[in-house]
């Protein structure tokens, strides 16, 4: 569980069928085992401070380029004059051989002439993996407002990095989840918090974009 701090529909990426965390948040990424829960809570940012802005059960782990080469997630490559949807494209990362450069497409990540930023690069492929998900809730600015007994039982408070449960830990915050929200499972509820900056660029610094 961590703090969302942009929401652009990049990081996580809702689209598609599937939810995809394919940059950012890397230790989230190196780490997270199929089965596992990722849930990204709303910062001070977005106002949206103890709202819940996604969830996702992780259900499949990729490379950077098992996931640039496969048909079924081609969708998730951004068109940068195209719709929001698809500006927001996080598959954006492959190399030809082990020891080359990674390549980086024209993206939300790259500087704003398209060109490939190093400081985006460098931070993404930190980890190179991605999670996928068919198990998700999706609310942008929908998110609701976590119950402050759930969040107590949880032991979780907002701050800088990510915090780790146990299944036991995690199994009030779920079934209010799957109770509350059983009607909204695999569904973009609301638009992400920053969609309509869709065509911005970020920097690689803080929450600045361009």
């Amino acid at each position: 569980m961590y703090v969302v701090d942009r929401d652009f529909g990049f990081a996580p990426n809702p689209f598609h069928g599937c939810c995809t965390l394919a940059t950012c948040m890397p230790r989230i990424r190196a780490k997270a085992q199929v089965d596992d829960w990722v849930v990204g809570m709303g910062g001070s940012r977005l106002k949206a401070t103890g709202r819940c802005v996604y969830a996702m059960r992780v259900t499949e782990t990729l490379s950077f380029n098992e996931y640039w080469t496969s048909l079924e997630y081609f969708d998730k490559r951004p068109v940068r004059n195209g719709s929001s949807v698809m500006m927001v494209g996080d598959n954006i990362y492959h190399r030809d051989q082990p020891n080359e450069h990674w390549q980086q497409l024209d993206s939300h990540h790259s500087n704003p002439d398209g060109t490939p930023n190093p400081l985006n690069i460098n931070k993404d492929t930190s980890a190179d993996r991605v999670l996928v998900s068919r198990d998700y809730f999706y609310f942008g600015v929908t998110a609701p407002t976590v119950a402050p007994d759930v969040l107590t039982v949880l032991g979780y408070k907002n701050g800088i990095g990510h915090r780790v449960f146990t299944g036991l830990q995690c199994s009030t915050f779920l079934r209010w989840l799957s109770t509350d929200f059983k009607n909204t499972r695999n569904i973009v509820t609301g638009d992400p918090f920053d969609f309509d900056q869709s065509d911005k660029r970020y920097s690689g610094k803080g929450s600045s974009l361009r």
